[in-house]
């Protein structure tokens, strides 16, 4: 069983990770989130480093943006064994919230399983692709 905790080890905070990312990425998208991510070698022990974004053009207040943060953060965290367990290689990846109101917690939540599944989904068919 693994601890629903979402540690410093598993946010992604590198400058240069995160450039990469953006550079390099496949993007996988079940609004109102898109994932940009990335299999890359990153600095911590963990299966993945996350990062979460909510953008300033349709959030004007930072409280605003804050919050869904947390959310997003919160639906990750209690989902991310769905990632961990179907990971063989590192990942990092920057889920970005593209909506432009803010949804309840519970359709976040579905929102999030659906796009980590498709996440999963994604690089199955990528790795058996390159097989």
């Amino acid at each position: 069983m693994m601890k629903f905790t979402l540690g410093k080890q598993e946010r992604l905070k590198s400058r240069k990770l995160i450039e990469k990312l953006y550079e390099e990425g496949s993007y996988v998208k079940a609004f109102p989130f898109r994932m940009v991510y990335l299999q890359t070698e990153h600095t911590s022990s963990f299966p993945a480093q996350v990062g979460v974004s909510v953008g300033k053009r349709n959030f004007k207040r930072a409280p605003d943006r804050n919050r869904l943060k947390r959310l997003m953060r919160e639906t990750y965290r209690l989902q991310k064994e769905i990632v961990y367990d179907n990971l063989e290689n590192p990942y990092i990846f920057m889920i970005s919230y593209i909506g432009r109101e803010e949804k309840s917690y519970d359709e976040l939540f579905t929102k999030m399983n659906k796009l980590l599944n498709l996440f999963v989904t994604d690089i199955k068919n990528k790795e058996n692709d390159a097989l």
